[in-house]
């Protein structure tokens, strides 16, 4: 389920980015509603979660296409993603672990440890946890503003 996602993920990616340069050539451009630094912050708060939505399910299509590939077909056993991850520890390979959240593909070893598939999850997990920051403090900066263009005074604006 998550690899049919993914795939649309890869479709909607570029029509973020289109979005996201017409909006900031739009605010470039005159003619500007007065409220328009409010809802600046609002639409960024919006397109900066979709961009960790769409990041997260490319990671989780990821994982559940290496844990497929590991469980079917000729030559799946090790896993394909850890035998090109570590060709030298390939016999000494017992098994795999897949997790989806947080995203990660690692290959269990005889001594019982395990090594990344893919260093790749890890910034994909940083970024999407990052996303979500800046989302949240997007979302907050575009309340503090519509609070203080609104003349609410300070006391009354937290909470």
């Amino acid at each position: 389920m998550f690899a049919l996602l993914a795939f649309a993920a890869l479709f909607a990616a570029p029509v973020w980015v289109v979005a996201v340069v017409v909006k900031l050539l739009s605010v470039v451009l005159r003619g500007r509603r007065p409220d328009w630094r409010v809802r600046l912050l609002r639409w960024g708060a919006g397109m900066v979660a979709a961009a960790g939505v769409i990041l997260l399910v490319l990671a989780l299509g990821a994982v559940e296409m290496s844990d497929h590939e590991s469980r079917s077909g000729t030559n799946s056993s090790p896993a394909p993603a850890c035998r090109d991850a570590a060709p030298h520890l390939v016999e000494h390979l017992v098994g795999h672990r897949a997790s989806y959240l947080p995203p990660s593909f690692d290959c269990v070893l005889e001594d019982g440890t395990t090594y990344p598939s893919s260093g790749h999850y890890v910034w994909l997990n940083g970024l999407v946890v990052t996303c979500a920051a800046v989302s949240a403090l997007l979302a907050l900066g575009a309340r503090r503003r519509a609070a203080r263009e609104m003349g609410v005074p300070v006391a009354e604006r937290v909470g």
